[in-house]
Parts: C-alpha cells; sequence; structure tokens
C-alpha cells in the first residue's frame, strides 16, 4: 500500500517494489526454496477520474457497470498448468486418503514450475513475477461499485454456478462481504465432501473487499 501511494506508480511496479522489500525483511530464510509462501494479487486503486486495477493469478477484480452488466478480471493461467494432476485429484472426494496424496503429488509438481515462463505467476521473492499481471483501468463514471475477492468467493460463480453477479453485487449491498461469504459458506456445506463440486478441499480462504460510490 505504501508503494502505491504515489499515483505516478504504476501497479506493476509497486508490486514489485513491495516484493523487494518484503523479501528483504528475511535476509535469514532460503527465498529460492520452492516452497517460499506465495499469494494470489488483487489492486483496485482510485486515480483521479478512473479505477486502475491488477490481477496476478486467480483473486479477481470485479467491476458493476453504471449502464448494468459486469466486467470480470482474473489471471486463470494456473488452471492451464499439469491438467492431469488436477484431474487426478479432482478425481477424489475431499478428506480421503488418495486426494490428499493426490494433492501432495500436484502442489510439489506446481512448486517447480511457479513463477517460471513455463508455469504460471504468483506474488513471491521474485519481483518479476509483477510484470506478468492483468492490468487496466476503468472510467469512475463507468462504474457503479466494484468487488475485490479472492477465489473462494468467485467460486460460487465460476466453479458452483450457484450465483450470477447480479446476485453477488446484491448480497454485497444488502449483506454486505460477511453476508457474502456465509452464502459461499451454507452453500460448501451441502457438498462437505467435493462430490458434487470436485475442488481440493471443502472451503477456501474466503475475502471480499466491497467499494460503492
Amino acid at each position: 500500500m505504501a508503494a502505491l501511494a504515489d499515483p505516478n506508480m504504476t501497479l506493476p511496479d509497486g508490486l514489485a517494489t513491495a516484493l523487494e522489500r518484503v523479501a528483504a525483511l528475511h535476509p535469514e530464510c532460503d527465498l529460492a526454496d520452492p516452497g517460499t509462501p506465495s499469494a494470489t494479487v488483487a489492486v483496485l486503486r482510485q486515480r483521479y477520474a478512473v479505477f486502475d486495477y491488477l490481477v496476478l493469478a486467480d483473486s479477481p477484480v470485479v467491476f458493476e457497470g453504471t449502464e448494468g452488466g459486469h466486467t470480470v478480471i482474473t489471471d486463470l493461467r494456473v488452471d492451464d498448468v499439469l491438467p492431469e494432476l488436477r484431474a487426478e485429484v479432482e478425481s477424489y472426494e475431499t478428506h480421503t486418503p488418495g486426494h490428499r496424496e493426490a494433492l501432495q503429488r500436484l502442489v510439489l509438481a506446481q512448486r517447480q514450475v511457479r513463477n517460471t515462463p513455463d508455469g504460471y505467476w504468483v506474488a513471491g521473492t521474485n519481483p518479476e513475477a509483477a510484470q506478468h499481471c492483468l492490468t487496466g483501468s476503468a472510467k469512475l463514471r463507468d462504474v457503479r461499485s466494484a468487488a475485490v475477492m479472492s477465489d473462494g468467493v468467485s467460486r460460487l460463480v465460476s466453479e458452483y454456478k450457484m450465483a450470477t453477479w447480479d446476485e453477488i453485487f446484491a448480497t454485497l449491498r444488502t449483506a454486505g462481504p460477511r453476508g457474502l461469504i456465509e452464502t459461499v459458506r451454507k452453500t460448501e456445506a451441502t457438498d462437505p465432501t467435493g462430490r458434487r463440486w470436485p475442488r481440493y478441499k471443502s472451503g477456501d480462504d474466503a475475502t471480499v473487499a466491497y467499494c460503492q460510490w
């Protein structure tokens, strides 16, 4: 946030600066280890009469237009990586030995291609990842509201197909982020073992920031 306080700083440059600063806080760590923590990134910044956005991996930014409709910015390149191992994980119900073993194999394989030209990009210790984000801008006058969320929330639309973006934003207006997250959890509770919606775990991290004007 500090790196992006300057409106003349581009979002990729700000993210790269942030990654460098965080890495510098951990000189005692082996930051070249493939298991070093990493994260998706979704940023929305108002700059004068526009909104700048940045997305790295599958945490989306969603705009609700003043004339209706929604624009979804998300980075799904990870879905194209290691499809056979992903399919193996999804062939098992969650909370089973087979699922745990297949998931471990997938995670170990993903670590080898994470933040490489042959794989996918997330925010880790390499500031170069910031140059592989999806970025753009939207005019303030064209946006009624916006939501920045983790994929643990957006899957209600993208994977579970249990809501539309119109319904998502209606819930955000009436019940706020807490109400939307509760809806996600109630939906997942109807399929605790992933039989209906194959997935890595019963419920993923769910975070929402909702902005309206």
